[in-house]
């Protein structure tokens, strides 16, 4: 397994993966020295090709990710997350939304579940998804974190 971090906008992220694919994008919280991981070389070239893309969408430069992702998760989870890259760039589903794109129509809080285990922040869009009265719920990063996202992708649009 490869590393690398990113010092985004939004707090730091680790990225993990192999020489063909990435399996996680990460929050890092906590009392670590962003500056200092944020400032080690980088030498994996996948790992490079990620923080360009997360780059390019942090610069509204960049509206869909082409990384080769390979997610770990059950079958459901997997099916939950590949209907999140679904979600158009600057656009939000509910739950009550995703739950119908998936067949599983009473599935609601099996799917903000499956939302709070995505291995690939911002990549997989879970921060897209909102509650059925339009506010906003759960987010690995944060609320703050998952407003910014939002609005980054609306003033971008």
């Amino acid at each position: 397994m490869k590393s690398t971090y990113y010092l985004s906008p939004i707090g730091l992220l680790q990225i993990q993966g192999t020489t063909t694919h990435i399996t996680h994008i990460q929050f890092i919280h906590g009392t670590v020295e962003t500056q200092f991981i944020a400032s080690l070389p980088q030498t994996w070239s996948l790992g490079k090709h990620t923080i360009q893309q997360l780059s390019e969408y942090f610069a509204g430069k960049r509206t869909e990710f082409t990384l080769p992702l390979h997610p770990q998760g059950t079958d459901f989870q997997l099916r939950v997350w590949k209907s999140l890259q679904k979600i158009p760039y600057g656009q939000t589903r509910t739950y009550g939304e995703i739950t119908l794109q998936i067949g599983n129509p009473k599935a609601a809080r099996a799917i903000g579940l499956a939302n709070n285990r995505n291995p690939l922040a911002i990549v997989i869009p879970c921060h897209r998804v909102i509650g059925a009265n339009g506010n906003l719920t759960g987010y690995a990063g944060g609320l703050d974190c998952k407003a910014f996202l939002l609005n980054l992708e609306q003033t971008l649009l």
